[in-house]
């Protein structure tokens, strides 16, 4: 019964990114800066509550608990929610991108989402992951123009389908001990920014700059790694 009540309880933490995909939802449709700000702490929100829901799931078993019950499917609406969806609808209301520009992101997603290897066995993410909302986060922070913002979410849908490895922090391995190590005081500039202190976001282009690259990194390192192999089979 006590690890019935645990399981449940992690499954409950986990649903904490639907109310606060409502909370986002609300604050989208009424506008302005102030709201904005809001929408985007309550991403952040969603985001920790994501970091943390999967760690607590292994620890309380609730796979073998609560057999009934599919928490990944649960955790994948809220992701979709509060990643993709809501982000997105974001960018159109604070008049960073016009609505059809929206839609390649949002298939892009669907697809990632539903992709049988999203997730390599070697822990990473295959093809861009739906940070839809960090997009959002810096395209409205830096005051980006429409013509860059429509540029660079189709550049990044159209990444979603390139078979390119991206660090998944949450996951094991050297790289990422390192990832969770830099996203701390990233996550606190991130706080500082939705509470007004706009000169930060310039700072905490660290983060997403070294994310990006060193994922690409370990991508360029096993393309050549596998063309050395088949070079050697060759001769």
């Amino acid at each position: 019964m006590k690890a019935r009540v645990l399981a449940w309880g992690v499954h409950l933490f986990t649903a904490l990114g639907l109310l606060a995909a409502g909370g986002m939802a609300a604050l989208i449709v009424r506008g302005g800066d102030d709201s904005i700000r809001g929408a985007f702490a309550l991403m952040l929100v969603a985001t920790v509550v994501d970091a943390v829901d999967g760690s607590l799931a292994r620890w309380a078993r609730v796979g073998k608990v609560l057999p009934e019950f599919d928490g990944r499917r649960l955790d994948d609406i809220i992701d979709f929610q509060t990643y993709t969806s809501l982000p997105l609808f974001l960018m159109w209301r604070a008049g960073l991108a016009p609505g059809w520009a929206l839609a390649p992101p949002l298939l892009a997603s669907a697809y990632g989402f539903c992709r049988v290897q999203a997730k390599t066995d070697d822990g990473y993410f295959l093809g861009f992951p739906s940070y839809w909302n960090i997009v959002a986060f810096y395209c409205y922070f830096l005051g980006l123009t429409q013509v860059v913002v429509v540029a660079v979410v189709l550049l990044l849908a159209a990444l979603t389908f390139v078979p390119t490895r991206y660090l998944y922090p949450t996951q094991g391995g050297p790289l990422n001990r390192v990832t969770i190590v830099l996203a701390v005081p990233w996550t606190a500039m991130l706080v500082a920014i939705c509470l007004g202190w706009r000169e930060c976001v310039w700072w905490s282009l660290y983060f997403p700059a070294y994310y990006m690259g060193t994922s690409w990194w370990v991508s360029a390192k096993r393309l050549i790694s596998r063309k050395g192999a088949e070079t050697q089979r060759t001769h």
